[in-house]
């Protein structure tokens, strides 16, 4: 009779061992933006996993213009330097729009020749403040622009000297939902070993200019929500290490008083 209940007990283990689906990691969240610039393969490096989290702030400014402020924290899993980046994709609620066309453009070129004051009255749109392992922060300046034939962004980390580029670009399917606008950022390779560069630990960056355009105020980034909706922003991420995030975070939408 024992030897009975031993080999029914085994023979339920074995079942549910059968029945029971082994875990499956989460795909990585698909590319939001797969239609924009591509940037040149490099291959996976070992290293320690980011953890990431994101908060926005969207305050309505006049007319239909809003300041939106993303802000960014990582972290090594292991307590490490945070890996390096390849790639961050900004994504806006759908009730945002942009209008580049209201603003002066400024060239890269005229930033590495000249800095970031050559760059023409108005064409600043938004800024923020990226902050390293070590603790040192650095201002950043984003300022209207061309990429090729798209509008984009020009995003100046002033204490290195660093430009990037970010282009305007409809999002992809699944991502339509909750999200019509994408600013996507490559960060190109550099001579340093991708397993050798740093990840930031913070990084902050708003985008909200006004200006008069055609006798009315226009703002660079504005939204058809009314003050007290909800929007939803994401922040997709890609590292050295081909890992892949996607932090979102939902805000009301404040009133600025203006």
């Amino acid at each position: 009779m024992k030897l009975k209940t031993v080999l029914t007990a085994a023979a339920v283990v074995t079942c549910l061992s059968v029945l029971t689906p082994p875990a499956v990691a989460s795909p990585a969240p698909p590319d939001p933006a797969p239609g924009g610039p591509q940037r040149p393969y490099e291959p996976d490096v070992e290293g320690t996993k980011n953890i990431d989290s994101l908060s926005v702030t969207a305050t309505r400014g006049a007319g239909r213009s809003v300041t939106i402020a993303f802000d960014r924290s990582s972290r090594a899993e292991t307590g490490e330097v945070p890996a390096g980046a390849r790639r961050f994709v900004f994504l806006f609620d759908r009730s945002v729009r942009f209008n580049p066309e209201a603003f002066p453009t400024c060239a890269r070129t005229v930033i590495e020749e000249r800095g970031a004051r050559a760059c023409p009255a108005g064409s600043r749109i938004g800024g923020g403040l990226g902050t390293s392992a070590d603790g040192q922060s650095q201002e950043v300046l984003a300022f209207n622009t061309r990429v090729g034939r798209s509008p984009g962004v020009l995003v100046v980390l002033t204490g290195s000297g660093v430009v990037l580029e970010q282009t305007l670009e409809r999002v992809a399917d699944p991502y339509r939902k909750d999200y019509r606008w994408a600013l996507d950022e490559i960060l190109p390779p550099t001579s340093v070993p991708p397993q050798d560069r740093a990840g930031t630990i913070r990084f902050q960056l708003s985008f909200g200019a006004t200006r008069r355009h055609q006798g009315r105020t226009v703002g660079f980034a504005e939204t058809t929500a009314k003050p007290g909706d909800r929007l939803t922003f994401g922040l997709w991420s890609e590292f050295v290490t081909g890992q892949v995030v996607l932090p979102t975070a939902r805000t009301p939408l404040k009133n600025g008083g203006r």
